[in-house]
């Protein structure tokens, strides 16, 4: 495993562990999700086999998505906040992952997921820019992701705190940590980019 995780997995449940008991049901970004319920999607990372995913994704009709989305808010129901941020510190080192995934996956999932969390509760975790510009690098072309690529054709992402840009059009420039939150499907209302581009991606995500 990336260390790189396992340091940003503690840092998210040190800020955790300073939520009010009204801020566990705040819609994410993650627009399936409370913040409790992505919480408990952290925590699974570490603990699901591959066998068992798989059952659950024939189980939901072949979606991975509507069945990553049962299961988190299951462990949600089934677990209370402090119980899931305990698990979290616990096996932040844990090398466990899901077959055929890369050893990015876990630090693109951290990362993204620690903004859904923070941003609608109008606290802050910064993304390191260097770990921001390798997670755009791995999502960037990868179809488990969308493929960002395709979706922002015609437009030009360029970093303004990393090496990274891809693309060609008007620019779209931004933090790589906001960049990776375009790339992963965030609304543009919670990104803060800027650029002759920037107006163009509400029509590629949503406001």
């Amino acid at each position: 495993m990336l260390p790189e995780v396992a340091a940003q997995r503690r840092a998210l449940a040190d800020l955790l562990d300073d939520l009010h008991a009204r801020e566990w049901a705040v819609r994410s970004l993650c627009a399936a999700w409370t913040v409790h319920e992505v919480l408990a999607h952290l925590t699974l990372s570490t603990r699901q086999s591959t066998a068992a995913t798989l059952l659950r994704v024939l189980r939901a009709g072949g979606s991975f998505e509507r069945a990553d989305a049962r299961w988190a808010q299951e462990r949600a129901a089934a677990f209370p906040p402090a119980a899931l941020v305990a698990q979290l510190r616990e096996t932040a080192d844990a090398d466990r992952r899901l077959g055929l995934s890369s050893p990015w996956d876990p630090l693109v999932d951290v990362l993204v997921h620690a903004q859904d969390v923070v941003r609608p509760l109008g606290r802050a975790l910064p993304t390191p820019p260097d770990l921001a510009v390798a997670g755009l690098r791995h999502v960037w072309s990868n179809v488990f992701y969308g493929r960002p690529e395709r979706r922002f054709r015609g437009l030009r992402l360029v970093a303004t705190d990393g090496d990274w840009d891809a693309g060609e059009g008007p620019e779209v420039r931004g933090a790589a940590g906001e960049l990776l939150l375009l790339a992963t499907g965030r609304p543009r209302s919670a990104v803060d980019v800027s650029g002759p581009g920037a107006p163009r991606v509400t029509d590629r995500l949503g406001p």
